[in-house]
């Protein structure tokens, strides 16, 4: 592994092994946890997913205590699959840790040499465009790599992965196919598409099956999605946003409702309309 310097002072090593530690005697078979025992990469592989999004979560609602613990849970997952996979003969922590710095390091060529250390500021340009560019050809250089050694070969969108929410897997596939130029130049082509993809809809819902109306949506969702890219905005985030927001101002439509005297499950359309435009007027929306 690369030796990189490190500017804290700290050593990893001092900080993990307790976990480390006590992930082994979790899956000790004679004195550890049966439940521990008994799990196996893919029966766990949903918390990974879990614990990933409850980390973003905490960013978002700016939570540093939750956050801390939520990263925990996260590198608990971590540690409990390089268990595994190094009582299986298959790798370990450490080999986790050394690929990752391999490929930071091979990955920031404006910040690293190959051995680690570190280049001599304004060597090459840090314009973050450019960066960007430069990673993105190296990430496909390595994919190309990682063909060769398979008989199937690479497709221009490979690497993205399936278990990802499908709106951030779209923005990822619009973000690849841009990469070789399948993209517009301006946001406006974008909103133009996401209209044409409404009328689709529309003449799903006169004159298509069941089908052709779940095609049609996820073509519009697909659209959203590239749109949010085109403006910068991640659309995992932005959705979080509108659904936060339809849940206060239907709790306070509720609320409102129950001050005159009227349940929920009683009111009318009509009614709920009312008081959700009132939520709205009493936001400034």
């Amino acid at each position: 592994m690369p030796a990189v310097a490190n500017p804290s002072g700290c050593s990893a090593a001092v900080t993990i092994e307790p976990l480390l530690a006590l992930m082994a005697a979790l899956r000790d078979p004679r004195t550890g946890c049966p439940w521990d025992i008994a799990q196996t990469s893919a029966s766990i592989a949903p918390y990974a997913v879990e614990e990933a999004h409850e980390v973003v979560d905490a960013i978002r609602r700016d939570d540093v205590e939750d956050l801390r613990d939520e990263l925990g849970d996260l590198l608990f997952q971590v540690v409990f699959h390089a268990r595994m996979a190094e009582e299986a003969g298959r790798f370990t922590f450490a080999d986790v840790v050394g690929a990752i710095v391999a490929k930071m390091i091979r990955r920031h060529p404006h910040v690293f040499a190959p051995d680690g250390s570190p280049v001599p500021p304004g060597s090459v340009s840090r314009d973050p465009e450019a960066v960007a560019r430069q990673w993105t050809a190296i990430k496909a250089a390595e994919r190309a790599e990682r063909s060769r050694g398979s008989q199937a070969a690479a497709g221009p969108l490979d690497g993205i992965a399936h278990a990802l929410p499908a709106l951030a897997r779209a923005e990822k596939l619009s973000a690849r196919a841009a990469t070789y130029g399948f993209d517009w130049t301006d946001p406006a082509d974008v909103i133009a598409k996401v209209r044409e993809e409404t009328d689709e809809v529309a003449d799903a819902l006169a004159h298509g099956t069941k089908a052709d109306l779940a095609e049609e949506v996820g073509d519009l969702l697909f659209s959203v999605a590239n749109l949010a890219r085109h403006l910068g905005i991640d659309p995992e985030y932005s959705l979080n946003l509108g659904n936060m927001k339809f849940e206060r101002r239907f709790t306070a439509m509720a609320a409102r409702l129950a001050v005159d005297g009227t349940r929920l499950e009683d009111a009318s359309l009509e009614t709920m309309e009312t008081a959700w435009t009132a939520v709205k007027r009493a936001e400034g929306k």
